[in-house]
């Protein structure tokens, strides 16, 4: 029988790619907009601060286990940036569109264009579960000059997968959850579960 598990976030693309990377494994993951969970504040610094403030929020608000994900695009150029506020860089309405758009100007006339995605996931047992489990991982590549590709979400449309001549957003939904930062964290937090034997 699958156990419940609340998906801390609203965001349409990433509920579809959990339901991917989790397909093997007895959950049935539930978006955190079927149970009108509040929004909270992400006033963390770090992208883990960030995971564990809205995976602890979602527990507590429906009671179920939780997941949650804090990710962002880092430019060495840009110091990191947009790094955690990467959802709001164009402000906090800004559409992926608007946010890449953004990035793409103020890249502007760099040479140096590495970059790479961070994904941190949190699972929490329950709102005051002493030691969520953590996973962080990394996916590298570079800043495109011009948007290419119709597929994946957020900023694929403009990260150059290293060693290749595509981006994110030119990758088939299995290849792409085969390399990212998010699969690669997803697979790091499903070994660390059954360690733990939560799985």
């Amino acid at each position: 029988m699958s156990q419940r598990l609340v998906l801390a976030t609203g965001n349409a693309g990433k509920v579809k790619e959990f339901a991917q990377l989790l397909a093997d494994f007895p959950f049935t993951v539930l978006p955190q907009s079927q149970f009108n969970v509040s929004s909270v504040a992400e006033d963390g610094t770090t992208f883990v601060e960030n995971a564990i403030i809205k995976a602890r929020h979602a527990a507590r608000e429906t009671g179920l286990p939780a997941i949650a994900d804090d990710s962002g695009i880092e430019v060495d150029a840009l110091n990191g940036r947009p790094g955690i506020y990467s959802a709001r860089y164009a402000g906090d309405n800004a559409t992926a569109e608007q946010n890449w758009q953004k990035l793409l100007l103020a890249m502007e006339g760099q040479a140096d264009r590495r970059a790479r995605f961070q994904c941190v996931l949190v699972f929490m047992r329950h709102a005051d579960d002493p030691s969520p489990v953590i996973a962080q991982a990394s996916w590298e590549g570079s800043i495109t000059t011009a948007p290419k590709g119709n597929g994946g979400h957020g900023y694929d449309p403009i990260f150059q997968v290293e060693g290749t001549t595509l981006t994110a957003a030119e990758l088939e939904p299995a290849q792409k959850n085969a390399n990212s930062h998010r699969g690669k964290a997803m697979g790091m937090l499903i070994d660390a579960l059954k360690a733990k034997g939560i799985l």
